[in-house]
């Protein structure tokens, strides 16, 4: 075992930089289907015959079952080994990807992009713990998770450029081909130069803990985006709501229980983690409205081809790719707090400009807001992180940072359930697509409003404290 592990840790040494590229393939590929498969929606809606619903769960069937999953694949990989998860994740997200291409209607669609968030699941935090193994020094690590960083901007500032030219000039399941080669590559590449890695005690599997917090976001996510169609009321999604609400108390209930849970809820004690939570909630929940909101906005109501609907999110792409190294700098040298001041100030002032938005919004305008949103994200993905792992022992760090992760895709998931259906609402009393989109805004723009309170509750004396106790605890548990 030990002669083993030398071994693996000799060949992560020769091939550190070809690791991290191949770790960075699998971040370009999910990054990207963030942002292309947005531009491509009134393509799809076109061919599909699809109902706003169904734009809806093209994005949400994606992004619920990487939330739901997160957690189980980071203990599979401990378990199993993170080069065979890894190339597994792979291997569901290309198969995935072809699979979406392929689709006849929209109903398969959504369930090839639910393949596609299964392989999704494996790839970002198992490709993390890959990059440590890989990369021991402190400083060697820095400088490759700071790589890793700037290719997930990178990632989204291209993929509505990409997204955008590909389905004008060849059609809308040509952006799900692009991804066919690169994962292939990937697999291979991973097989011959990427070590096998374990943790030395993996973390035991939580099958109910799993299963409830499934049901709770599945079901909450299926009220808010069935509710214009069925009625806020009815028999369905009242119960959709009940069940969601059962799920999440059998949760809360059952996860002190167990030796190893599923996501300790002790963490939650601590101010900056909790806050974390919130502001992953907030600034994703908005960003995924916002692409969503967006892309449908310039092609269906101003007209726009998809390629310069792509070109138009440039500024928020570019913006949010200097801010968020910028970020980083300041999260290390002065806390959290200053990052989250521009981020809120930011998501403020610009969420304010769209609250007005019309068919006649000068585009100049629309181009400053849009890149005052992308200095708001990049400004703030850094600060969650380092929020979520504040204080925390080495042992919980990385579990701290996935829930931050989880975070982040269930805001996701809530963002454009939400937007679509404050749309569908709006469209059934009689308002245009403008109009409708109004109510959203002014809800950004209380999310904005709560990261600037964050920003100083994070950062307190007693949030430090808490953060300090929270440690404590876990210190005293392995002792």
């Amino acid at each position: 075992m030990v002669s083993s592990s030398v071994s693996s840790a000799r060949g992560a040494s020769r091939h550190q930089h070809l690791i991290l590229s191949i770790c960075c393939t699998s971040l370009l590929l999910t990054g990207m289907d963030v942002t292309i498969v947005n531009v491509a929606l009134p393509a799809i809606q076109g061919d599909l015959h699809a109902n706003l619903s169904g734009l809806q769960w093209v994005l949400d069937a994606y992004t619920l079952v990487v939330a739901s999953l997160l957690m189980l694949a980071g203990s599979s990989s401990d378990r199993f080994g993170r080069r065979r998860i890894f190339q597994i994740g792979l291997g569901l997200f290309t198969a995935g990807s072809l699979l979406c291409s392929l689709a006849q209607s929209i109903g398969q669609l959504i369930a090839f992009r639910a393949v596609q968030g299964l392989g999704a699941s494996m790839l970002n935090p198992v490709a993390l713990s890959i990059i440590a193994n890989a990369f021991p020094e402190p400083k060697s690590r820095a400088r490759a998770v700071g790589i890793w960083g700037a290719v997930a901007g990178l990632s989204l500032a291209i993929g509505p450029l990409i997204g955008g030219a590909l389905t004008q000039a060849i059609g809308w399941r040509s952006i799900f081909w692009i991804n066919l080669p690169i994962g292939i590559a990937a697999i291979g590449l991973a097989a011959f130069f990427v070590p096998e890695s374990k943790a030395v005690r993996a973390r035991r599997f939580d099958p109910v803990g799993q299963l409830l917090v499934f049901v709770c976001f599945s079901s909450l996510t299926s009220a808010v985006i069935e509710a214009p169609r069925a009625g806020w009321t009815s028999a369905l999604i009242l119960s959709l709501f009940v069940t969601s609400g059962i799920a999440f108390a059998g949760f809360l209930w059952y996860e002190p229980r167990r030796r190893d849970p599923l996501v300790d809820l002790r963490f939650f004690l601590s101010i900056p983690f909790s806050s974390a939570t919130v502001l992953a909630l907030c600034a994703f929940a908005s960003f995924a409205g916002f692409l969503f909101l967006n892309a449908l906005y310039l092609q269906q109501a101003r007209g726009f081809t998809a390629f310069r609907t792509g070109l138009y999110t440039l500024p928020l792409a570019i913006t949010m790719m200097v801010a968020a190294p910028l970020s980083g700098r300041l999260v290390g040298s002065y806390g959290t707090r200053p990052s989250l001041l521009v981020a809120g100030g930011s998501f403020l002032v610009s969420t304010l400009i769209l609250t007005r938005l019309s068919v006649h919004t000068s585009m100049a305008l629309l181009m400053f807001a849009y890149a005052l949103f992308g200095v708001g994200l990049g400004m703030i993905n850094p600060a969650i992180t380092n929020s979520a792992v504040a204080g925390m022992p080495l042992s919980q760090a990385g579990v701290a940072a996935a829930v931050a992760s989880t975070s982040r895709q269930v805001g996701a998931s809530l963002g454009v359930a939400t937007a679509g259906t404050m749309i569908a609402t709006g469209r059934i009393s009689g308002s245009d697509f403008t109009d409708a989109t109004h109510p959203i805004w002014w809800i950004m723009t209380e999310c904005a409003v709560i990261v600037l309170l964050l920003a100083w509750a994070a950062n307190t004396g007693k949030a430090r404290l808490s953060a300090e106790r929270v440690a404590q605890l876990f210190d005293h548990h392995t002792a």
